[in-house]
């Protein structure tokens, strides 16, 4: 039965292949449509599927969906069938060759430097959560970590000594990033005074606590980034993962290597960083067009 093989190809994602939980819950949703389609059209399993009724199942999705959950589920179909290829239980993927609609490549978003500066001023590291806040932010933006990297960290990943973080990304692949020594010497001052009294006596093999001395969850740390944006007087939203779309495109700016930019942010292909050297072309225009006197005449 259909369910039963996305049972297994669930379970073979989550344990053969090691990805995230919400990962495969995302996979269950897509795959979970595909088999109201299925009965929709009474067909039993995929193999048993025509050419003709998986585009039927295309059709469909372009009625009612954006081009972004076109492509999602698309894929998570894709990864599916290449699965029960791969096992014998079909003999072609009916996918092959089917066209999807191409999405728009929005740049990311960024903020100045400017803007970053006052982000990070915000915060009031007189009291002991902002204390905390100001170096989560600094550690965020001057190493470049995904949200999920940055509250995970444990004291074990900081090397003090050297300067730098050894940080568990996607796929459980490990990168070293440097951090400058300001930054490394706020965060062991953390450590050693607001991260001390937020344990209240408890202990915890992470850097980051809330005020019950666990750790500090990723919706926590995304309101408080919120508050301090409106704080500092930013207008656009403001996320965790700006700041790292932030960090990529000054080193950029500032003449880093693309391919030294690829290693610190963890990117499995160089396509994925390049994308920043765009935003860079892009803000120079945006200056060009509003400075330039042939612009402003």
């Amino acid at each position: 039965m259909y369910a039963d093989q996305v049972e297994y190809f669930l379970d073979y994602l989550l344990l053969e292949r090691g990805l995230a939980a919400a990962t495969v819950a995302a996979y269950r949703v897509d795959l979970e449509h595909f088999g109201c389609f299925l009965d929709e059209i009474g067909v039993a399993l995929p193999e048993s599927m025509t050419r003709s009724q998986v585009g039927g199942y295309i059709s469909l999705l372009k009625k009612n969906y954006a081009r972004r959950t076109i492509r999602r589920r698309f894929s998570a179909l894709n990864s599916f069938f290449k699965y029960l290829l791969a096992k014998g239980e079909i003999n072609n993927n009916p996918l092959a060759g089917l066209d999807l609609p191409r999405l728009d490549k929005n740049l990311p978003e960024v903020l100045s430097v400017v803007e970053i500066k006052a982000l990070l001023a915000a915060p009031d590291p007189q009291t002991v959560l902002g204390q905390r806040d100001r170096v989560m932010l600094e550690v965020l933006y001057g190493a470049g970590l995904r949200v999920s990297e940055l509250v995970k960290l444990e004291l074990q990943q900081v090397n003090f000594n050297l300067g730098f973080l050894s940080v568990i990304g996607k796929g459980d692949k490990e990168r070293v990033v440097p951090l400058p020594l300001q930054i490394i010497h706020n965060l062991n001052d953390y450590i050693k005074k607001g991260r001390i009294r937020l344990l209240k006596g408890k202990s915890s093999s992470y850097i980051f606590l809330n005020r019950s001395g666990k750790a500090l969850s990723r919706e926590g740390f995304w309101k408080n980034i919120r508050r301090y944006a409106f704080k500092a007087g930013i207008k656009q939203e403001v996320y965790p993962h700006l700041l790292r779309h932030s960090f990529a495109t000054h080193l950029l700016s500032g003449g880093a290597d693309l391919r030294i930019v690829q290693t610190l942010l963890g990117h499995a292909d160089l396509a994925t960083t390049q994308i920043y050297t765009q935003v860079d072309a892009e803000r120079l225009k945006e200056v060009y067009r509003k400075f330039h006197p042939r612009e402003r005449t």
